[in-house]
């Protein structure tokens, strides 16, 4: 009597094998692949970079991606040649000179290489003012945001890279480690003490930065003329005020103008213009197909930012692309998913059906390892979630700006 129910069990269970044989994925196939869903990114560990022993970075499987593989695909824009910043944290200047250097070109003017090194001394020396001033309650890092350097600038002026490098005792390549160790010891023992004398305090720090990076000039020589570093600015035209940055966070209204709440930015500049989120990746676009080039803060430190593979795209096993919108970029910046690691210039694009690519010239190492030394392609996907931030000349978002009451 218990024959008929035993023989069905089995039938059933013979038909969900064959049912999941049927379904399941085929030889080569990977799994999620399933006509008319989206497509999910596998995950793999690889080495994070040449000179890693073993394969423990996790990362997207780039198999398959349809990727631009050579900076000559994009529409490109004048800019000098990529400059490594060695072992430094001072990214934020040198994606600011070099913003500045494409701006001279696109405004008609002779091709100059910048000193990043002049505007980076002086930017330190303010941090120190500052640390004295709030006795020692202001972030102390070496890094900074690009408008910071637009600050220092048009505070100290310009000076081409062959009036100062930064470089002592022959070397070719930074590190700022040594230096602002002692910076930082110094500065930790006048808030010991209590010692808030700034002009004393200013004397020291000028003394150990005129120690590692040696000390900046007063004058240069300009076809045959002494010239200031403020005589400099005013004689090539640039004007640090004419930059303006945006950013698309909901803890600010839109429209408005507000800080940007990342350590970075040390002096609490309330100058970040808001945006939703569509608005920030249009205006970002429309800018670069005006002509004009533009920095972004970014965060590098993410599965599908590769140095090897010269790509930053946004695997979905992060996110699907039709799910990036204006709560799940906030969710991943509250949280500390996303963080304000890098600044970097965006000298080119590249629109296609299967979405838009930017050509980033980078200065820091992981830009040199693959082929396109000193770039990487950025997917637009990427851009949108983690692009914190990008800084672009006024007359490029006119349009945008007239949204903001007072400006």
């Amino acid at each position: 009597m218990f024959r008929r129910p035993l023989i069905g069990i089995g039938t059933v269970l013979l038909a969900a094998v064959l049912l999941a044989v049927s379904c399941g994925p085929k030889e080569g196939e990977k799994p999620g692949n399933v006509p008319g869903q989206p497509k999910h990114d596998a995950a793999t560990y690889v080495k994070e970079s040449p000179t890693s022993t073993e394969a423990n970075f996790l990362a997207v499987d780039l198999t398959g991606l349809e990727r631009p593989s050579d900076p000559l695909e994009f529409t490109k824009f004048f800019h000098l040649p990529p400059v490594e910043q060695g072992r430094t944290g001072t990214c934020w200047s040198f994606a600011a000179t070099s913003l500045l250097e494409s701006e001279l070109r696109r405004q008609g003017k002779p091709e100059v290489k910048l000193s990043e090194l002049f505007t980076v001394y002086w930017e330190y020396v303010e941090k120190a003012r500052r640390f004295v001033r709030e006795k020692g309650n202001s972030f102390l890092g070496q890094g900074s945001e690009p408008n910071s350097a637009m600050a220092r600038i048009k505070q100290y002026g310009l000076v081409r890279g062959s009036d100062y490098t930064g470089l002592l005792d022959g070397r070719t390549a930074h590190d700022h480690g040594a230096l602002f160790r002692e910076l930082k010891e110094y500065l930790s023992g006048l808030a010991a003490r209590n010692d808030w004398d700034e002009a004393r305090a200013l004397l020291g720090v000028r003394a150990i930065l005129d120690r590692h990076l040696g000390r900046p000039p007063e004058r240069i020589t300009v076809d045959g003329r002494p010239l200031t570093p403020l005589q400099y600015l005013a004689e090539l035209g640039l004007r640090p005020d004419d930059y303006v940055a945006f950013v698309s966070f909901l803890y600010l209204p839109f429209y408005t103008k507000g800080e940007f709440k990342v350590p970075d930015n040390w002096g609490h500049s309330a100058d970040f213009h808001n945006l939703p989120l569509h608005e920030f990746s249009l205006a970002f676009l429309r800018a670069l197909r005006k002509g004009y080039t533009a920095t972004l803060a970014v965060d590098f430190s993410e599965p599908g930012y590769l140095g090897l593979s010269d790509v930053a795209v946004v695997p979905t096993f992060d996110i699907p692309a039709t799910y990036i919108d204006q709560s799940s970029r906030e969710y991943r910046f509250t949280s500390g998913a996303t963080t304000d690691d890098h600044a970097v210039h965006c000298v080119g694009y590249l629109e296609s059906a299967k979405g838009n690519w930017f050509l980033i010239k980078d200065s820091w190492e992981n830009a040199y390892w693959g082929r396109a030394k000193g770039y990487f392609f950025y997917h637009t996907d990427y851009v949108r979630l983690k692009a914190l931030m990008f800084m672009v000349h006024k007359d490029a978002v006119k349009e945008v700006l007239e949204k903001f009451a007072g400006r």
